[in-house]
């Protein structure tokens, strides 16, 4: 039995496929607490992410439904990002990450 077909209707492994990567949870922790950035400011605020690894994981965030891309017609080009319904969902996950890392650096 191959590794997909044993695993693929498990809901954990479902998540861990869509959330893959550090920078998805890290992603969606600072649209949570900004509400609505734009994308040099994330950037910003990620270093030391490269611009083609925000670039990518912004684009499977859209993709899954999690985050929603708005994109205004003015020059320079401005586009912002932020939660949708969907991501919100993730919040309680997000809240017992950063207290189970908080907690834990306390004890190191």
């Amino acid at each position: 039995m191959d590794f997909e077909s044993k695993y693929g209707n498990c809901p954990i492994y479902y998540t861990i496929t869509k959330m893959d990567g550090k920078w998805k949870w890290l992603i969606l922790y600072k649209l949570y607490k900004l509400n609505i950035i734009r994308y040099n400011k994330l950037r910003d605020e990620l270093q030391p992410i490269a611009h083609r690894t925000l670039s990518n994981q912004l684009k499977e965030l859209a993709e899954d439904g999690l985050i929603h891309r708005e994109q205004y017609n003015e020059v320079p080009p401005k586009v912002e990002y932020s939660l949708t319904e969907k991501g919100k969902t993730l919040i309680p996950i997000l809240e017992l990450m950063s207290e189970w890392g908080r907690n834990s650096m306390k004890n190191n």
